[in-house]
């Protein structure tokens, strides 16, 4: 994967990126180790952190799932002067729309459509329950500043409150960036439909018991 092109692209001029390959055996513990950097910035919400680790863990996850590659790579950056976090997930595999056309119901679906119907709830390959994505779009929709999923020949972008599917560059595989504003607060379990409590689940994980009492 060209690490080079990556920074250049959605990382351009900032400093400390950090980078971080994983495959199944090591998901789990980039996982919190990324989580736990994000941490590390006091300015970023609680509600936000709570949210995010579980749709980051989930796009992650995909990686192992969809692709049909072993490696995927994690990039994220905090802009402290924009109370911005990046966050760029990406794996050279088989890509969206030869993953989702693995399920006989889009066996013909297009490359555009794909990329639209990924990120809708309970679309998925067979593979999955297809809800990460999907709670991915909702949190952009809450905070997002800019959402982008390539693959193919073809970009889907979340812009101003806008989407649109465009033809541009190829990626072999899926990549996943986006930009959020992390100084509002928000529901947290309002992102995943109340389906799971993610809120109890970052704080069991990644907060000690006694700044989870400092919380209340």
């Amino acid at each position: 994967m060209d690490i080079a092109f990556l920074l250049d692209k959605y990382f351009k001029g900032a400093e400390k990126v950090s980078i971080d390959v994983f495959d199944a055996q090591t998901l789990n513990t980039v996982y919190k180790d990324v989580v736990t950097t994000m941490t590390s910035h006091f300015e970023i919400e609680v509600s936000v952190l709570q949210a995010l680790s579980y749709c980051l863990y989930e796009m992650m996850d995909n990686v192992h799932i969809h692709s049909g590659k072993p490696l995927g790579t994690a990039m994220t950056y905090y802009d402290n002067t924009k109370k911005t976090l990046s966050i760029l997930i990406a794996d050279d595999g088989m890509g969206v729309r030869a993953s989702l056309s693995e399920n006989e119901k889009y066996r013909e679906i297009t490359e555009e459509k794909a990329l639209k119907m990924c990120l809708e709830d309970k679309i998925t390959d067979g593979k999955g329950l297809g809800f990460g994505l999907y709670t991915t779009s909702r949190l952009v929709e809450s905070i997002g500043k800019e959402f982008i999923l390539h693959s193919g020949s073809h970009k889907l972008i979340i812009k101003d409150g806008l989407t649109s599917v465009i033809e541009n560059g190829f990626w072999q595989g899926t990549l996943i960036y986006m930009e959020l504003g992390t100084g509002v607060e928000i529901d947290p379990n309002q992102i995943v439909d109340h389906r799971t409590d993610v809120a109890e689940e970052y704080n069991e994980t990644f907060v000690e018991s006694d700044e989870i009492e400092s919380l209340w």
